[in-house]
């Protein structure tokens, strides 16, 4: 993926609640977390294409939600993993990390299903 995706676009289009802006950003992030999962795609990359400084600003400025802005960060971060670990333990704490970012996506949906 060469271009990153851009939220703003996809959220601001998307329009509506709040709630509906979480949810699509949660689902999103599922497939990610699913593709790095199954390796097939990267750490770097998924800095490079979903989990930039413009997706993190615009969470943390047009979203403000805390769940969503931890979700943004701790995939910001994944990189920081392999250069400051030794593999076995990235790799550990890359699985770790996924999970709590699953969790935290699934967590947002879940909310807004209780907003419905």
């Amino acid at each position: 993926m060469r271009e990153g995706i851009k939220l703003q676009s996809i959220l601001s289009e998307q329009g509506g609640e709040s709630p509906d802006r979480l949810a699509v950003l949660a689902l999103l992030t599922l497939g990610l977390i699913e593709s790095l999962a199954n390796g097939l795609l990267g750490a770097t990359d998924a800095v490079r294409s979903f989990f930039h400084a413009d997706n993190c600003l615009f969470v943390r400025r047009q979203l403000r939600h805390k769940l969503a802005d931890e979700i943004m960060s701790r995939g910001s971060q994944l990189p920081d993993l392999f250069e400051a670990l030794p593999i076995e333990e990235a790799q550990r704490e890359f699985q770790h990390e996924l999970a709590a970012m699953r969790t935290l996506c699934f967590q947002l949906l879940d909310q807004r299903r209780s907003v419905a």
